[in-house]
């Protein structure tokens, strides 16, 4: 699973396992960028008693206590390489040996990988191995950032609403037009996350009957859109670097071909001869 913080990738994965015929069975997660070189390998396949210093009785890893259902592994590029060797066998084989251990303990196990990164640089880098990408690759989901679907924001603003008038004992109604106009046009770099930390905390601050512009927070009220830069490598046919300046605009537009044309200074007959072409 893809996307940027804060676009719901662990939600995606609890969608996944909790309608999926594994749902009775555990669903466990790791963060890998929260355990350190020297602990992700007990943490993942577990050890013996004696494998280290303070290893004093024997430990299931998280593929053994994930055995039947799913294991969640986020940020899955900061797994270290001599670490990726031994997660390649578990999704080859099904198999593996605790740290310090000999015994062969085979598992049966769903692996959802997540990341915020583009693994496919990080192979090409060196520092994720190419085998282990392939194996791991099977079903992608890619998550858009929230400003490339604006068209959600209405929904998740009304559903975090109702999910904390109901935890919070509340009764905002809604938000006003203008407000979610604002709410709409800002960048929300956290995504669905700083989106819902934000309403959470204009109605605990304010417990308006509806959220108006005065309830929004300062950043979001004084937003104004950055143009948006486009980048053309040189020796792109003109053709090319048209196409894709008139898709651009009119993204940024919203579809809108009248203001696309007034921004292109072109006549809007012309956005739509050139669509045709497109």
């Amino acid at each position: 699973i893809l996307g940027e913080s804060g676009t719901g990738k662990e939600l995606i994965a609890n969608a996944i396992h909790y309608n999926s015929p594994r749902a009775a069975m555990p669903f466990i997660k790791v963060s890998c960028a929260s355990l350190s070189e020297g602990i992700i390998e007990s943490e993942l396949f577990g050890h013996e008693k004696g494998a280290f210093t303070g290893a004093i009785a024997p430990r299931k890893g998280r593929f053994e206590m994930a055995h039947g259902g799913t294991l969640l592994l986020d940020e899955v590029e900061d797994i270290p390489p001599t670490t990726q060797i031994k997660f390649l066998r578990v999704l080859q084989e099904g198999e593996f040996e605790r740290v310090g251990g000999n015994k062969m303990i085979k598992v049966n196990i769903r692996i959802i990988g997540a990341s915020n990164r583009d693994l496919q640089e990080g192979v090409k880098a060196g520092a994720f191995r190419e085998d282990l990408y392939y194996r791991l690759n099977v079903v992608n989901i890619k998550l858009p950032a929230l400003r490339d679907r604006r068209e959600d924001i209405p929904f998740l603003v009304n559903f975090f609403i109702s999910k904390y008038n109901e935890k919070h004992g509340m009764k905002v109604k809604g938000v006003s037009q203008r407000a979610m106009n604002m709410i709409m046009d800002y960048q929300w770099t956290g995504n669905v996350r700083e989106l819902e930390n934000t309403i959470e905390s204009i109605m605990v601050i304010n417990s308006p009957e509806v959220i108006d512009v005065s309830h929004l927070p300062q950043e979001i009220r004084n937003f104004k859109e950055r143009p948006e830069v486009i980048s053309i490598k040189i020796g792109t046919p003109l053709a090319e670097v048209e196409k894709e300046l008139l898709i651009q605009t009119l993204k940024a537009t919203k579809g809108n071909k009248k203001k696309a044309a007034e921004l292109l200074g072109i006549n809007w007959r012309t956005i739509h001869r050139k669509m045709e072409e497109i």
